[in-house]
């Protein structure tokens, strides 16, 4: 459900469409009810048959996938209410194309997932490495933005909105990240999440990981 409120949103986007817009924002609530579900049956599991090892590895990766999954579902409907604005506004003309972007979120979404159906932790750190791709793609449209607000800042609130669907779509990537290194936890029993990662200076500090939007 949640690959699918992803596709849905791009396809509103890429074609102003709101009907698929605000298909996305009605079907988030079903997602959030499928959290609360698999949360439950997590906390039964634990709580019933006390799981070790590797099972207990799975229990804990699921719940905080679960997690991350219905953040993606909110990521979605984010952009599909981003497109029923976007699509009551005069269209702006600027040098970006979110398909890029939005193919290479979706593929690494699809990928962190068949990664944990397969037990796969090799596909998982391949997706991890992806992010770095994904996070140039939202400066480079940064950059491309900051310099039509400049050119045109009667426009800056759309412009602003636009550059928020590259956010999300980001967001996106650091949650299929995120989904992929607990499947390498639980494949492998290494906890890999800060490993890797380069320290910036205090003023370059971006938003990254689990944070909120």
């Amino acid at each position: 459900m949640v690959e699918g409120a992803i596709a849905t949103a791009v396809a509103a986007l890429v074609n102003r469409d709101e009907t698929l817009a605000r298909k996305v924002v009605d079907e988030d609530a079903e997602i959030d009810r499928m959290e609360v579900d698999v949360e439950e049956d997590c906390a039964k599991i634990l709580a019933l048959y006390q799981p070790v090892a590797g099972d207990l590895r799975f229990v804990i990766a699921v719940l905080k996938i679960n997690n991350d999954l219905e953040r993606m579902g909110d990521l979605a409907k984010n952009i599909a209410k981003r497109v029923l604005y976007l699509a009551r506004v005069d269209q702006v003309e600027i040098p970006v194309d979110f398909r890029s972007m939005a193919v290479q979120a979706q593929d690494m979404v699809k990928r962190s997932l068949d990664a944990l159906v397969q037990a796969d932790s090799s596909m998982a750190h391949q997706v991890r490495q992806d992010d770095d791709v994904l996070d140039g793609m939202r400066r480079t449209i940064h950059e491309k933005i900051r310099a039509a607000i400049r050119a045109r800042p009667e426009q800056t609130e759309t412009l602003m909105k636009l550059y928020s669907v590259a956010k999300h779509l980001e967001r996106m990537g650091d949650m299929a990240t995120n989904v992929a290194e607990d499947v390498i936890y639980m494949v492998e029993g290494d906890i890999v999440r800060h490993q890797g990662e380069d320290e910036l200076p205090d003023d370059q500090e971006e938003e990254t990981g689990r944070g909120e939007v």
